[in-house]
């Protein structure tokens, strides 16, 4: 006989002992035929655990009824389980946050001739590292060099997988127990997990901090220049301002001091920007930076530039040269889609204005607010139409958030739909709303829940009056 359990029991219910074993549920019908589809320890592991989320809710006396331990009602929460294991958890969603460099969402939307490269890249084999010409080895560096450097007049490029590793490697490369010098107002943290002094800890570095919070001047750095000094680190502070009474050194200074000591000068500048969107207007540039002296400058492929998750790194040439040349180059390196990605990215900036109309995060960060209020008002009407009643809909002026940490002070104007249910509190339509497919993310103010149109991608306006419909169909 299957063993049983023995102790504890919900108030007014079943007890442990109530639970059927894992083998009584393997020899139901609807289990026999799951483990000949799925296999059996695939199923084992699936029963399992169902059977202890019973048993916790036994001991934590939640209700549990008899019906609820029946063998066949249990087989059928183990397929579901079981079958759980196939749903890819990362699905698309509707992000009407209007945020639009969203990092909990994805960052970028890649356009369309990013995603056919992808798409024909990871269907067969490529000359990732093979040189059709010569007929020998090549390296992936070299499909994507060339537009880099035509794009922001640098004389060499690199590309890994995100800002962190390429300031990593920077550090790594040029700077191994030796100082690098950085201003006290520039010791960023990006979400969390990326912070100055502790990417410099992580390359061996010697963190030296020069100035004040809001005043750095150049005799700050020049009075801490010592025997081991070997660069002067610019970071650029993307995700916040400090204003007031400040003072900053620009590249151009650092660049003329740091040539003059024979010091290497690399400015992280986090977000990258190399469109002339007006958003951008305070935004610095990589070509500007390269022209006023740094040896070396990182950036985002995401964020402010729209394509793939990477981190690019632009220079002279024999300084970008060593950190191909490193070893933890290989372990940073990028794969063929990301190239591939980046690649059809940048070939569209060629043509600055078609970059702002074909790649969607340009896009929707240059979006006016008339076209913006134009499209509130006709997802404001399929609202009313969908819901009948059963929430109120007014279209309002509100302020998007360009997000990915870029600048942190600018506020977009744009449009939202806010929604108000009748039956139904906010917060109960927002976690609906999380489980319908696709998923719709908006944002939760004064008890009405707010769709920001600017970040709803024009062919996602019907899927996403279905999801409020079904969402709020649920509580009538």
């Amino acid at each position: 006989m299957p063993r049983r359990e023995q102790k504890g029991k919900a108030a007014g219910g079943p007890s442990l002992r109530d639970i059927p074993s894992v083998e009584e549920l393997l020899e139901t019908r609807l289990l026999k035929t799951e483990a000949a589809r799925h296999g059996r320890p695939l199923v084992v592991s699936s029963a399992r655990r169902v059977l202890e989320r019973l048993r916790r809710d036994i001991r934590a006396g939640r209700p549990v009824t008899r019906a609820e331990l029946q063998p066949r009602r249990l087989a059928a929460a183990v397929r579901n389980d079981a079958a759980g294991i196939y749903r890819p958890s990362l699905k698309p969603l509707i992000n009407a946050t209007g945020v639009v460099v969203h990092t909990n969402l994805g960052r970028s939307v890649l356009a369309d001739e990013a995603i056919e490269a992808v798409r024909r890249t990871a269907a067969a084999y490529s000359n990732l590292e093979y040189n059709l010409d010569r007929g020998k080895r090549g390296l992936r560096h070299d499909h994507i060099t060339r537009i880099i450097t035509e794009l922001t007049g640098a004389e060499d490029a690199l590309v890994v997988n995100n800002n962190a590793a390429a300031v990593l490697l920077a550090l790594t490369v040029f700077a191994r127990r030796k100082e690098v010098l950085v201003s006290r107002g520039e010791l960023i943290e990006i979400g969390g997990s990326f912070r100055i002094p502790e990417i410099m800890a992580a390359s061996t570095a010697k963190l030296v901090e020069v100035g004040t919070t809001n005043k750095t001047k150049l005799s700050d750095y020049e009075k801490n220049i010592g025997k081991s000094t070997t660069m002067l680190l610019h970071v650029h502070s993307s995700n916040y301002k400090v204003v007031g009474f400040t003072a900053e050194v620009s590249i151009a200074e650092l660049a003329r001091l740091g040539h003059e000591r024979g010091l290497l000068v690399m400015d992280d500048l986090g977000s990258g920007a190399l469109a002339g969107l007006p958003a951008f207007a305070d935004e610095p540039s990589v070509k500007d930076g390269l022209a006023a002296g740094a040896d070396v400058i990182t950036f985002s492929g995401d964020k402010l530039l729209g394509g793939p998750q990477a981190g690019i790194v632009v220079g002279s040439r024999e300084a970008v040269g060593k950190m191909k040349a490193h070893p933890m180059a290989r372990a940073v390196r990028v794969d063929k889609m990301t190239l591939a990605a980046l690649q059809a990215t940048l070939a569209l900036y060629l043509n600055p204005k078609e970059a702002l109309k074909r790649i969607p995060t340009l896009r929707m960060l240059g979006e006016k607010p008339a076209s913006i209020r134009a499209r509130a008002r006709e997802l404001a009407a399929g609202l009313e139409e969908a819901l009948d009643g059963a929430a109120a809909v007014t279209v309002e002026k509100a302020a998007s958030k360009v997000g990915g940490g870029a600048l942190p002070l600018l506020e977009l104007d744009s449009y939202v739909c806010a929604v108000s249910p009748a039956a139904l509190q906010v917060d109960e339509l927002a976690a609906r709303l999380r489980q319908t497919n696709p998923p719709v993310i908006g944002r939760i103010h004064k008890d009405r829940l707010l769709l920001d149109v600017r970040t709803i991608l024009p062919d996602q306006a019907a899927p996403a009056v279905a999801a409020l419909g079904q969402a709020i169909s649920q509580s009538r």
